[in-house]
């Protein structure tokens, strides 16, 4: 029997896009990996797994998926069910439980926590906000928090072109969460603002995650590129399944 070498699929977050893996993308093709870094729809957290598993469907061998912020909610629902998912990493990103929303595990400390939530977001339209209104990080909380660790000039362009999410994606429960059956790998950026290194330190061991840590930005999957895909590899040797029926776990094991 012949180990069969995993698709890794990766899931950016809110006010980003796909193009912020590129730098992991290089090194996992380096390496020989098959990688898709897909469209994160960010319309509602349902809908978005949904759309990511549909994708998931159209894999017949092992996945490693691979989430970033928001998206790491949208892999926790979207793998549930889906038995060729072998393995879920996360990076500096949500891990909810069942019911648990983004906003709320983001916590006080966040830096999108506000008592004033026009002083971190631009709302479409601006009145009256609700579950559609699309939020735009205002491109100070962008520059100094969401990208600090970049550089300014990189981080403007990053202000200028994110794609906005809804508030609805980021205050819908989530579902059962796929990490109580699959194996998690987690990797927690120190100097993250968004996600506080504390929540992320919090729901990693709650998931029974392989832990890692490097000292990056919440945008460490640009910054560090590197570290994400040693942790993504990592994942994938893991993960790695003989092409015969063999179960996970013996698989695993051997």
């Amino acid at each position: 029997m012949t180990e069969q070498q995993p698709f890794v699929v990766l899931v950016h977050g809110a006010w980003a896009d796909a193009s912020g893996w590129s730098g992991v993308i290089e090194r996992l093709h380096h390496e020989g990996y098959a990688v898709a870094a897909i469209a994160n729809e960010l319309r509602s957290l349902s809908a978005d797994a949904a759309c990511v598993a549909r994708y998931l469907e159209t894999i017949p061998g092992p996945v490693v998926l691979v989430g970033h912020s928001y998206g790491g909610a949208v892999i926790t629902n979207a793998a549930t069910g889906h038995s060729n998912v072998k393995a879920l990493v996360y990076v500096d990103a949500f891990a909810p439980d069942e019911r648990e929303t983004a906003t709320h595990l983001a916590g006080p400390h966040s830096a999108l926590s506000a008592a004033d939530p026009t002083t971190v977001f631009d709302f479409v339209p601006n009145s009256p906000p609700g579950p559609t209104t699309d939020l735009y990080l205002k491109h100070a909380t962008f520059r100094t928090s969401f990208a600090n660790g970049l550089p300014s000039s990189e981080a403007a362009i990053l202000a200028a072109t994110q794609r906005p999410t809804t508030i609805a994606a980021l205050n819908e429960p989530s579902g059962v969460p796929a990490w109580r059956t699959i194996p998690s790998w987690y990797l927690i950026g120190a100097q993250d603002r968004i996600i506080p290194p504390s929540a992320e330190q919090e729901m990693a061991e709650r998931a029974g995650s392989n832990v890692s840590h490097f000292d990056a930005g919440h945008l460490g999957l640009i910054s560090d590129p590197a570290s994400v895909t040693q942790v993504i590899e990592r994942a994938c040797e893991a993960a790695e399944v003989f092409s015969s029926s063999a179960p996970m776990e013996e698989s695993l094991a051997n």
